[in-house]
């Protein structure tokens, strides 16, 4: 069951919820009722809250990008005139923390990115969420010299995300980068998008 910490409204303990059900029985097993028996609540209160499968849907993604934004911290890296070694050395910290401690928000986001393409009005919500992570990578590769940031911005996304999802389900689950080689890996991509002060030393 899930619980209610001090300071955690009722809308972010349905919304936790929600996520906790996804990551464990996935979409066929998200509905109100189950969302307000896992959480303690009176029947009813989760429609309350969200009357459709689809306000249900769109408080975990919001609550989903709320929580990873707390993990990742995309506006709390490191700035690019430190030098390439903090920079690396942040991203590689914030990716491993999201890999090794929060392997439950990668189900619920593939979970929801499925559904949302089957569900136009949800792909218009979950790309809308989304922007809060693009937008500072964007300026962080405009930051960082990148002559085409939007372009590396999207080399860089496509790489964590296809090391998020070979972590979490693919034929890596078992054997999660460490920091290190995380660090590496990200030299190596920037080094390849944005020149010799970036490359692997």
């Amino acid at each position: 069951m899930a619980t209610r910490t001090t300071g955690t409204s009722r809308a972010d303990l349905i919304a936790d919820t929600a996520l906790a059900l996804l990551a464990e029985r996935g979409m066929r097993g998200l509905t109100h009722r189950a969302v307000d028996e896992r959480a303690g609540l009176p029947q009813g209160s989760t429609s309350n809250y969200a009357r459709t499968r689809q306000s249900l849907l769109e408080a975990a993604v919001r609550r989903l990008a709320e929580r990873e934004a707390r993990v990742l911290a995309p506006a709390g890296l490191p700035d690019p005139a430190a030098g390439a070694q903090e920079l690396v050395a942040g991203l590689a910290r914030a990716l491993h923390r999201y890999l090794t401690r929060h392997p439950e928000l990668l189900l619920c986001r593939y979970e929801l990115a499925l559904e949302a393409t089957r569900r136009p009005e949800l792909r218009e919500f979950f790309d809308e969420t989304g922007r809060q992570f693009r937008e500072p990578l964007t300026a962080l590769m405009t930051a960082a010299g990148s002559t085409e940031p939007e372009r590396h911005a999207l080399s860089l996304v496509a790489w964590c995300e296809g090391l998020m999802f070979s972590c979490a389900a693919g034929s890596y689950n078992r054997s999660v980068p460490s920091e290190e080689e995380l660090r590496t890996g990200f030299t190596e991509l920037l080094g390849g998008m944005l020149g010799p002060r970036w490359a692997p030393r």
